[in-house]
């Protein structure tokens, strides 16, 4: 499986203390993606121009020549191949790959290390991207994870092949469902796809008897509006099974990621969203769930 990055010690990826597999490939394209190397359906070569100390090695081992120094180090991408040699051989990292192959197994080993620490409600996490764009990969290390007596959580988009639920419902504590939007242009628009299918994957996984949270990213400008959460508290009353619901505020940390991707965050700053933003998306929804004849 392609991982991106395995996080220890989280608190906000499901119950208790979270080892968090980041798995590489996502159908969607948010505009305010966090994680925007883990879209990728393989490694890509990440470069932070901070950490260069221009040494030439990666202009030394790159076969491609797409490396240069004239005076100062030139990558380009249009021949990069993302072979690797040059992240290998780069001493401050400033060259690394976005992903790497691991197996179950390994993965697994390392998730272990954590056990002592998870008590009787931390376990391990599978997030991305979309880590249900690797269906079968994730399916094993869910199993795999189950087998070892660790609590298993998901967090998805709801984009995947809902051939896949049953599997995963039995060896899935927890699905952390992202809802991106509730309007379908706006969804459409910022994602890059429809939010009808990701809908249907949650209300046939809640038939099923997933327990879920909704996790609903806010983004000032796009989604942070009483409509949306109002929305939200329609969808969550519908559901028999989930537990929930959680507003997060969309930051912009992550314009390095890009950066490092020789790509450019599309969003503006001003997407960050505030606390009485969110304090207002809450109310909202507190508001509807009240009283479903709420008109907002």
């Amino acid at each position: 499986m392609l991982v991106t990055e395995i996080q220890r010690f989280c608190m906000h990826d499901g119950p208790g203390l979270r080892t968090v597999v980041f798995l590489s490939g996502c159908p969607l394209r948010c505009a305010w993606c966090h994680n925007p190397e883990a879209q990728l359906q393989a490694p890509a070569l990440l470069y932070s121009e901070s950490r260069c100390i221009g040494c030439g090695r990666c202009a030394e081992v790159c076969l491609a020549g797409a490396h240069s120094f004239a005076p100062d180090h030139r990558l380009d991408r249009r021949l990069c191949r993302a072979c690797g040699r040059c992240a290998d051989a780069c001493p401050t990292r400033a060259l690394r790959l976005s992903a790497k192959e691991m197996s179950v197994p390994e993965v697994v080993r390392d998730v272990l290390r954590d056990m002592p620490f998870y008590g009787g409600t931390g376990g391990v996490t599978l997030s991305g991207g979309e880590p249900l764009a690797q269906p079968e990969q994730a399916l094993a290390l869910l199993r795999a994870c189950r087998d070892a007596g660790l609590s298993t959580a998901v967090e998805t988009s709801g984009f995947f092949d809902a051939g896949w639920l049953p599997d995963l419902v039995r060896c899935v504590d927890l699905f952390l469902w992202d809802v991106k939007d509730t309007d379908s242009d706006r969804h459409r628009h910022f994602t890059g796809m429809p939010a009808g299918p990701a809908l249907e994957n949650l209300r046939a996984a809640d038939a099923l008897g997933a327990a879920t949270v909704l996790r609903c990213v806010a983004v000032q400008g796009v989604n942070a509006d009483a409509l949306h959460a109002a929305a939200v508290a329609r969808l969550y009353r519908s559901l028999n099974c989930c537990r929930g619901v959680e507003f997060l505020p969309c930051h912009m940390l992550s314009g390095s990621k890009y950066a490092q991707l020789g790509r450019r965050c599309t969003l503006e700053a001003s997407a960050a969203c505030p606390p009485e933003l969110l304090e207002k998306m809450q109310a909202a929804f507190d508001a509807q769930l009240a009283d479903p004849r709420t008109d907002l």
